[in-house]
């Protein structure tokens, strides 16, 4: 069965001279806009107790173009800085809704640069993407073909920190669709030694490119450290720095990319704990491996390939102790600290790897959960006879921790 859905498409891309300045401006003048903009709604607000719509922000841009110090706003595209108020009003929305917190302004350093262009503002034709104010095509580098017979919907064009150029096309790709169904399903148990451990006993080993290239990236960060401020040299140093980053982040991003997609094509039901990856970032001592391994991106590329090929992603509550209950028989020990790689169960005698176990728990809870709907949740320790870490068998690994979100024990267990 085919699905219809909408995928961004992206390519890097090579400019001209002149066409690097027109995007540069554009660019500049989406993040004036965009703070202009801001600044009114924030204004009219906490002065008025009045709430400013797209709308009238629209308005507020043909005005600001007829004065002297944004005359420059007519210069370029109109479509982008248009595009840039709708995601401002997106913005505000989420804030309302409590989805995200209130928009920030956009930095001239620290900001992405971006524009976005509606069907109005680019012409596609036989694999060759003009943008408006530009008189040639861009120089694109095809990596993959578009969709057939699919024209973009919209296109955005950004230029990373590393200063390359990139161009994202959305499309509606009919392509797409759903796997045979292969009735299998697998618990995954994310960690820092083993990116990823499943319930069959596989374990992926985390590659830690940011680990790989520290050295390398706290070289080139003293460098930049000595640099003048202004300076060329200081520019090309960031430029390095920049460089570093962007290959990290493209290493990190193809694994999970190819490791997702293994998993979402093996198996029918796919069940992972729902971390709080933002709070567990806050751990001094784990912090940085736990950004390196990005569990978050990895959900998320899950849960849009198990919408695209009708696979099942499931979600067990972050609070169940699925490292302190036993698989085999569900006993609960009392503690279990993140020393102890490997127990044996004081009430049935098995011998389990905590990572493994804790793989097989969460796919047993995942399924009580597709097939009732009910939530999964510990229960309090006082509420049942619970037997300590003492009576059983605990063997201490001399490696580096690798477990998930584990803490303390509290009232209502530990994070797995």
């Amino acid at each position: 069965m085919l699905a219809h859905v909408k995928r961004a498409f992206r390519y890097r891309f090579y400019p001209s001279d002149t066409q690097a300045a027109e995007l540069t401006r554009t660019f500049g003048c989406v993040r004036t806009v965009y703070n202009l903009a801001l600044q009114a709604r924030t204004t009219a607000w906490f002065t008025e107790r009045r709430r400013i719509n797209y709308v009238q922000t629209s308005t507020l841009l043909t005005e600001w173009k007829k004065t002297d110090e944004y005359a420059y706003l007519a210069e370029v595209s109109s479509v982008p800085l248009q595009q840039t108020l709708r995601h401002l009003q997106s913005a505000f929305t989420n804030f309302f809704e409590k989805r995200s917190s209130y928009p920030r302004f956009k930095s001239r350093k620290k900001s992405r640069n971006s524009a976005e262009y509606t069907r109005s503002a680019f012409t596609y034709r036989d694999g060759r993407l003009t943008l408006a104010k530009m008189r040639e095509p861009l120089n694109i580098a095809w990596s993959r073909p578009l969709p057939q017979g699919q024209q973009p919907s919209t296109v955005t064009v950004s230029r990373d920190s590393a200063g390359r150029w990139f161009v994202s096309m959305l499309c509606e790709d009919a392509s797409v669709k759903a796997l045979p169904a292969s009735g299998t399903a697998v618990g995954i148990d994310a960690g820092i030694t083993s990116l990823v451990t499943l319930s069959t006993g596989e374990k992926v080993t985390n590659p830690k490119f940011e680990k790989k290239d520290r050295a390398r990236l706290a070289h080139a960060q003293q460098e930049l450290s000595r640099k003048e401020k202004g300076s060329r040299n200081r520019e090309k140093a960031r430029a390095r720095v920049a460089r570093i980053h962007a290959r990290i982040t493209d290493r990190r991003r193809d694994f999970l990319h190819k490791l997702s997609t293994r998993l979402v094509r093996e198996n029918q039901t796919i069940v992972i704990e729902d971390l709080a990856v933002r709070n567990m970032l806050k751990n001094r001592t784990l912090g940085r491996a736990i950004s390196d391994a990005s569990w978050a991106e990895l959900r998320r590329m899950l849960e849009y390939k198990a919408q695209w090929y009708g696979r099942e992603l499931i979600a067990v509550d972050r609070w169940y102790p699925s490292s302190r209950t036993c698989s085999a028989c569900g006993h609960m020990v009392a503690k279990l600290p993140l020393s102890i790689r490997e127990w044996t169960c004081a009430a049935c005698g098995a011998i389990h790897d905590r990572d493994e176990n804790a793989a097989k728990n969460v796919l047993a809870a995942g399924l009580a959960v597709s097939a009732c709907g009910a939530g999964v949740r510990p229960q309090r320790r006082n509420s049942g006879r619970a037997v300590g870490v003492e009576a059983g068998n605990l063997r201490r690994s001399s490696g580096p921790r690798s477990g998930v979100g584990e803490s303390p024990s509290s009232e209502w267990g530990e994070v797995n």
